[in-house]
């Protein structure tokens, strides 16, 4: 397998076979984000793409799960994602989910027929990050997209029928911006309705442009007290029938797991009882990325 830099996955995709079919992600250019910042963007060789492929059937017996890497792999031609996806068929009927990362911009791009095509070929998932529902917010961390686009891509992505999974990150409009972060995230992950919803808290890694902001005091990072505020509100501010929500991740403060709008209150109430004191609040050593 030829891997090229570090390869990210999320964390549902821990038992899936991961091939890289771009190296890089086609935005990066957030300034929060420190991956892929060691990669040029590409879209690699269809040949390198299956040899990979080949020699993954020739190491593993049982493959249930495919990953498309790196972070946005629909942006490639549909043609080619097509000739991918029939050729996971072939080697790997066995396979019981394909997903890949996608951004707003490449599922804009596709018609609704072509990624209906890509669902019937076998797409099951994408990922994808809108990190707040703000445009100043997106603006401001140039995500390179609104809101509004956001969420005329998770609408293309439901009525071609492939399952969506939506990302925002807490704490990502600084004290400046938090209840307009909370509320507008909230709103608009509403308006994206999602099967699945995970909620990350933002964390600086050292070299990523948003760090230079806070050493020049334009961006103030929340404390974790009101990081959970931000969240009830911004929990508050969902309606989402069905949607499975995460906040279990390595770098959120308190872990929340629920299915929306059923366990609502009850995913209020814990976030009141870790104000009040009364629920656990992770220390700052044991978070991660």
């Amino acid at each position: 397998m030829n891997y090229q830099g570090i390869v990210y996955r999320p964390p549902s995709e821990a038992g899936s076979l991961i091939v890289q079919v771009t190296i890089g992600c086609s935005q990066n250019g957030c300034t929060f984000c420190s991956m892929y910042k060691d990669k040029n963007f590409h879209i690699r060789n269809i040949d390198e793409i299956l040899t990979d492929f080949k020699e993954a059937r020739e190491l593993y017996k049982n493959i249930s799960k495919i990953f498309l890497a790196d972070g946005d792999a629909l942006i490639c031609k549909a043609d080619m994602l097509i000739k991918i996806l029939d050729f996971i068929k072939e080697y790997f009927p066995e396979c019981k989910q394909i997903s890949c990362y996608a951004s707003a911009k490449s599922i804009l791009l596709k018609s609704e027929e072509e990624l209906k095509t890509l669902k019937d070929k076998g797409l099951k998932m994408v990922y994808l990050g809108l990190e707040s529902g703000s445009d100043k917010i997106l603006k401001r961390v140039k995500k390179g997209v609104t809101s509004k686009e956001m969420i005329e891509a998770a609408n293309k992505i439901h009525n071609a029928g492939i399952m969506l999974s939506v990302t925002a990150i807490s704490g990502l409009g600084g004290y400046e911006l938090w209840e307009e972060h909370a509320v507008e995230t909230g709103k608009t992950l509403s308006k994206m309705n999602p099967q699945y919803i995970g909620l990350l808290t933002l964390m600086i890694e050292p070299g990523v442009p948003l760090e230079n902001e806070i050493k020049k005091g334009t961006f103030k990072v929340m404390d974790p007290y009101d990081i959970l505020k931000e969240t009830k509100l911004l929990i508050e501010n969902l309606n989402c029938d069905n949607a499975v929500f995460r906040a279990n991740h390595a770098s959120n403060y308190v872990n929340l797991k629920g299915t929306l709008n059923k366990d609502k209150k009850e995913l209020i109430n814990k976030l009141n009882a870790a104000l009040e004191g009364k629920e656990y609040i992770k220390e700052e050593y044991m978070r991660g990325l």
